[in-house]
């Protein structure tokens, strides 16, 4: 098959001008071309949400890859019909997956690129994982092969309309998407020259056991339980300390790890109410921002970090829910142990055992769906670059998850090896993916410019093409949530980890040109 694959990458399938309907003969291993068409400049109408913006004319092709038997991978890929820039893009989907990320793909298109992406295997909404029960070869699907999939037939495709191959390839994700994005890097370093990984999901069966731990903490009693009426409080006493720490009074928690934030000053003195906690409330909130730890003491999963608490991706939506065991998390814990591990109709957090079922995920499911190995030199020494970012303020994964991925790659790579082809970027008041009171807007439609100062996307280019590392990235937030029309509320620095970014002392706390990127006073605590 791979010799079939190869042979297709290489040979000209067709000349230079190549008409897009044309692809639907094309013969790629294990893939069927569904349909080849060609869309004219304009808007685009997906299945779901609102309308692209208005496209270039676009060559746009379907197809489904079946590398195993109970494999059904779809997959698209658009090109620019004029003005291709030579890339090949790829995204990450977020969550279960179940569907190609049309977004994405408009917005690269729109850019020049020629960019793929796939559903991973199965059609569904991003938490529901139902279509994994007694499907083996759809979690490995899920868990690392249908990127690889939809990269080798995209590139084949690409080869196959320009007649040449990209010069360059490239991959964006965020969460799951982030996950994808370092399995990439680990599995199949030949892939791409640059990736991207937000706030990766990586260490998947300690994530969602702790997602499991993280419910039950606020669900099994229910005077644990911690109402989303009582998180502007908890976010309050957290800005109040952690200010007081760093100097600005900007509600943006600059270095949890500094934060003297103690949940005991939110015990209640006298009748609850929306501005204390109960001891049972306190209980909870001490789990999660500690994280489980087995019987032996060994920890799961990081914890939360304090900020972040309220806003659109803040507790309500992630952790705590508009109700007892409505959070996302709660929905992605169900399907993992229900759907994916144990393949059943039911499940009850209430029997969840951390030690028992921990045990019982990494046997089976850490091969398939982890993506923490710390050995990327195959990676390396093809020249690949890699940029990891993470948000302070996420309420979905705890963000020194990835501060424990990028010391685990320099304690097994060493850090001058490390420092490059690699850096970690952490972002202060950050939410999932983006979002929150920091300024999120460092790539895409949000990024303030897009070139390699504002941009993460062109940063890693910049990196591969010209050698140039990030040394700084100045992200932006806007007045009206992510949208720049707005016009700009706030811009700061991003720093490669360790460092981060420390005001001059002068001019505005709204303004990136009065900070500078310098060594901590000391380091986020490294993994116990």
């Amino acid at each position: 098959m791979m010799f079939a694959l190869l042979a297709a990458l290489a040979a000209p399938e067709a000349a230079a001008g190549t008409k897009c309907e044309d692809l639907a003969r094309l013969s790629l291993p294990d893939t069927t071309i569904v349909s080849a068409r060609s869309v004219p400049p304009g808007p685009l109408q997906p299945p779901t949400g609102p309308a692209t913006e208005a496209l270039p004319a676009t060559c746009r092709v379907a197809g489904a890859t079946r590398p195993s038997a109970d494999s059904d991978i779809q997959f698209e890929v658009w090109m620019p019909v004029t003005g291709w820039n030579g890339r090949f893009q790829g995204v990450g989907n977020g969550g279960f997956a179940g569907a190609i990320n049309t977004p994405a793909l408009a917005r690269f298109v729109a850019l020049g690129y020629a960019v793929g992406s796939t559903d991973t295997g199965h059609r569904g909404d991003g938490t529901d994982a139902r279509w994994a029960r007694g499907h083996p070869e759809k979690l490995i699907d899920f868990g690392h092969r249908a990127i690889h999939e939809m990269t080798e037939k995209s590139k084949a495709i690409v080869r196959a309309f320009y007649s040449r191959a990209p010069e360059r390839s490239y991959f964006h994700g965020c969460s799951n998407g982030g996950r994808q994005a370092l399995m990439e890097a680990q599995r199949y370093p030949e892939d791409y020259d640059g990736i991207v990984a937000g706030a990766p999901a990586n260490f998947w069966t300690h994530l969602l056991s702790k997602a499991a731990y993280d419910m039950q903490a606020t669900v099994a009693d229910a005077a644990a339980y911690i109402p989303a009426s009582k998180l502007p409080a908890l976010e309050a006493a957290v800005l109040a300390a952690c200010d007081a720490r760093d100097g600005l009074s900007d509600r943006i928690v600059d270095s949890p790890a500094d934060c003297p934030f103690d949940p005991g000053t939110l015990a209640c003195t006298g009748a609850e109410s929306d501005s204390c906690l109960t001891p049972a409330q306190l209980g909870a909130l001490r789990k999660l921002y500690a994280g489980p730890r087995t019987a032996e003491g060994t920890l799961v999963h990081r914890g939360f970090s304090p900020g972040g608490e309220t806003g659109r991706g803040g507790w309500a939506l992630w952790i705590t829910g508009p109700e007892p065991g409505k959070a996302l998390l709660a929905a992605f814990a169900t399907g993992f142990f229900r759907d994916m591990l144990l393949g059943q109709t039911e499940w009850d957090v209430r029997t969840f055992a951390l030690d028992r079922d921990l045990a019982r995920a990494d046997d089976a499911l850490a091969r398939v769906l982890n993506a923490t190995d710390p050995d990327l030199d195959r990676f390396r020494r093809r020249g690949g670059k890699l940029i990891v970012y993470h948000g302070w303020a996420d309420a979905a994964i705890a963000p020194l998850n990835a501060i424990d991925y990028y010391e685990s790659v320099r304690a097994r790579m060493g850090a001058e090896k490390t420092d490059g082809f690699a850096r970690l970027f952490m972002l202060p008041g950050v939410q999932h993916c983006a979002g929150g009171p920091g300024p999120s807007g460092f790539y895409g439609p949000s990024a303030l410019a897009h070139d390699a100062e504002h941009d993460v996307e062109k940063a890693v280019e910049r990196w591969v093409e010209k050698g140039v590392a990030p040394d700084r990235i100045v992200a932006a937030s806007y007045k009206a949530d992510d949208t720049p029309s707005s016009g700009v509320a706030r811009t700061r620095p991003l720093c490669p980890y360790p460092q981060v970014a420390r005001w001059t002392g002068s001019g505005s706390t709204d303004d990136a040109g009065n900070f500078v990127c310098r060594l901590p006073d000391r380091p986020p605590a490294s993994r116990p």
